[in-house]
């Protein structure tokens, strides 16, 4: 009887280390795909001058597709649940067009003009602008770590702009703006949609975004009208880079990582994607930084270590 008890405990022990590997390993090759999509994105504007507004139309509705399928396979009751409330459409609109196309269309735009290294690492000041928009909420002083978390942001930020020179930019004016603006539309994209992914899920919630924006964007834009220009590396980088690696299995790895280890967890871990990016636009662009601009990045990524709750305190893991 013992013995049995023993051979249980020591299973469940296995089970969830293997499951806490395996969490972490997600975590880590979603970040590192999404950073090589954002490499994918820059060489597609430096090398074909391709417009991000139809980039965005044709990732968003081709991952659209795929995901929504993927949800009605693993989450097909929440996910038909969703399209049956009219209430709900309309927030999976609102999140749709100012969350999640919002996002992906500036973040395309701060690439185009800077650099994917650069655009990543300045979006990573949405967890500040979440802080600072929940305190003036609940109406809250900022805590002493969030406090911190806004003077590495503002230090940061100032490294990376100006390179320590405020008469200055080491970034374009239009860089930096569509920059900023992309970490607004972050925290908007993390803002807008927590009551609909706590009650039907994270993976349907956002394969539903992703379908609506796609086809709201190529109908606007009428997408099958458009010459890219490209030769087959251009549309290999676009459906391999953008779509594939960048969408469907970013967000896929991800999602089963939030299920595994938790958000704060998956968060902290997938923020390799500042560095996946980073890389890429330097080992295969020939992308330049200087040591402020290193300097810079790190301030700006400590506010994810800075911000980031202790395990278990309040974790909100997808149920989709």
């Amino acid at each position: 009887m013992y013995g049995m008890r023993k051979r249980r405990v020591l299973l469940l022990c296995a089970m969830t280390i293997s499951k806490n590997i395996r969490g972490f390993c997600f975590a880590l090759l979603g970040g590192i795909s999404w950073g090589f999509s954002g490499a994918c994105a820059q060489y597609l504007f430096h090398h074909y001058n391709v417009d991000p507004l139809w980039v965005s139309s044709v990732r968003m509705l081709c991952a659209g597709i795929v995901l929504c399928t993927f949800a009605l396979a693993i989450a097909r009751g929440p996910f038909l649940a969703m399209w049956r409330n009219r209430n709900t459409v309309g927030s999976l609109v609102v999140f749709s067009v100012f969350g999640l196309a919002s996002c992906q269309i500036t973040y395309l735009l701060a690439i185009q003009h800077s650099n994917a290294g650069t655009a990543t690492v300045i979006q990573y000041i949405a967890p500040v602008l979440v802080v600072l928009y929940l305190c003036i909420r609940s109406h809250r002083r900022p805590l002493k770590r969030e406090v911190l978390a806004i003077a590495l942001v503002m230090m940061g930020t100032f490294l990376v702009a100006t390179h320590g020179n405020p008469n200055s930019l080491a970034l374009t004016p239009a860089g930096l703006f569509w920059s900023l603006v992309s970490a607004v539309t972050y925290a908007m994209y993390t803002l807008i949609p927590r009551r609909l992914m706590l009650h039907y899920g994270s993976v349907p919630v956002v394969a539903g975004a992703l379908l609506i924006g796609g086809i709201m964007l190529s109908l606007v834009l009428q997408s099958w009208t458009v010459n890219p220009g490209f030769d087959f590396s251009g549309w290999l980088l676009l459906f391999l880079g953008l779509v594939l690696f960048g969408t469907i299995i970013g967000f896929t790895l991800y999602f089963q990582a939030v299920k595994d280890i938790g958000a704060t967890k998956t968060g902290i871990v997938a923020s390799i994607e500042t560095v996946s990016a980073t890389l890429f636009a330097v080992l295969w662009l020939g992308t330049s930084f200087s040591w402020i601009d290193i300097v810079g990045f790190v301030f700006i990524m400590a506010t994810v270590f800075v911000l980031a709750k202790h395990p278990g305190d309040g974790d909100i893991k997808s149920e989709g």
